[in-house]
């Protein structure tokens, strides 16, 4: 290999997957260099993106599953930093990367495939003050800031008047920050949409994991549905991770108006999940973002003998062919629906727990601890590398010289 041009091993690296080029970064320091080079990586992470390689999906339960995307068959549980407990919550993927939610105050970002660790520092919740008020349900999402390539964090926290007090009719502002992984630290965001202080609703809010912000076209998405303080409509509510500011997306035209809003992300482009009273299902894609004329009928799913209600649908991820989309039902199975004969076919996937949510993350190369302390270790495993080098060529020596004697 050594006497292969270094662009014609980029081009081969590209397509191997990142186990594979993690063994590989021992072999030597150039490949080492190439391989923990910025540009490879995100043009690596790039192909896997074109390509729908190195896909997996993460079950959420008690515990946190992965399954790889082209088998579908078993699923492995994920080992992390503090896994040994239950009741660490995945709340958001982005290029590789899972943000987890530990308590409300432990945040961290994991990378499965580098096995990267990195905690997020500790944001105290800031109550209103003059008011006998605590915290009470919080929002959470996670997505990348494209324009400046920064991976942020955001938190929005609920707040309700104390145990002994009424808290009827009251509704306080939210708190919302926003974490920086360039910057490692929070940041407080003041400028708020007067309806966000109507967002949460208890039944809708805890089913089914909805406090999750979805992220596509570089926006979090979370839905409001309808309240009396606000008429009878569902929203989608946006928060630009570039501007970092609060959005209205507009939403398809549904032919009845009577249904229960969900929002999904397929291949990066926003979806519209309606139910129609467990009965029906349609889900919807924005083409163009922000463009309320670019909604597009994807799917339409109705109740069948083998699937007797449909109270929860997500699509998850296109066949490699295109011809099929991967979608969790009710939290408890997965199909794959075929978009020319509109039917769907069962997936049983060995391991995976009773009830879950599903969401797809990409294995990549991405970095996400401490550049200073990132340095020193690369600087140690060079120096490992060197040592370890020089031991085998003085073991060569030393046995060839023995055998000259």
């Amino acid at each position: 290999m050594s006497k292969v041009p270094m662009d014609v091993v980029t081009d081969i690296f590209h397509r191997l997957p990142v186990k594979t080029l993690l063994r590989f970064r021992s072999l030597s320091k150039p490949y080492f260099s190439l391989i923990d080079d910025p540009d490879f990586t995100n043009a690596h992470l790039d192909r896997s993106i074109k390509t729908r390689s190195n896909l997996n999906i993460i079950l959420k339960g008690l515990h946190l599953y992965s399954v790889e995307f082209d088998a579908l068959d078993n699923a492995v549980p994920i080992d992390y930093p503090l896994s040994s407990g239950a009741g660490t919550e995945a709340f958001g993927s982005c290029n590789g990367i899972l943000a987890f939610r530990l308590t409300d105050k432990n945040l961290a970002l994991y990378n499965p495939s580098t096995r990267q660790f990195r905690r997020l520092p500790v944001s105290e919740i800031e109550p209103p003050p003059f008011d006998s008020c605590k915290s009470g349900y919080i929002f959470y999402g996670f997505g990348q800031d494209v324009k400046t390539n920064d991976y942020k964090v955001v938190r929005m926290v609920q707040f309700n008047k104390s145990d002994d007090e009424d808290d009827e009719g009251i509704f306080y502002d939210y708190e919302v920050k926003v974490y920086s992984l360039k910057n490692d630290s929070w940041r407080k965001i003041t400028k708020l949409p007067c309806y966000l202080r109507f967002m949460f609703q208890f039944f809708y809010h805890l089913l089914h994991r909805r406090g999750y912000g979805v992220l596509a076209g570089g926006v979090l998405h979370w839905v409001m549905p309808p309240r009396i303080e606000l008429g009878p409509r569902n929203r989608i509510v946006g928060f630009d991770l570039g501007n970092e500011e609060f959005i209205e997306v507009p939403q398809p035209e549904c032919a009845d108006k009577n249904y229960l809003l969900d929002v999904a992300a397929l291949e990066g482009r926003l979806c519209a999940v309606c139910n129609y009273d467990q009965e029906k299902i349609d889900v919807w894609t924005m083409k163009e973002y922000g463009v309320k004329q670019s909604w597009t009928k994807l799917i339409s799913i109705q109740r069948t003998r083998t699937i007797t209600t449909l109270t929860f649908l997500k699509p998850l991820a296109y066949s490699k062919q295109l011809d099929m989309i991967l979608v969790e039902i009710n939290s408890q199975k997965f199909a794959w629906y075929d978009l020319q004969k509109k039917k769907m076919r069962s997936v049983k996937i060995g391991g995976s727990p009773g009830t879950f949510g599903a969401e797809v993350y990409i294995g990549s190369l991405i970095q996400i601890e401490d550049p200073k302390r990132l340095e020193i270790e690369k600087q140690n495993e060079q120096d490992e590398l060197k040592n370890r080098n020089r031991k085998n060529r003085d073991d060569f020596l030393s046995k060839g010289f023995k055998l000259v004697l």
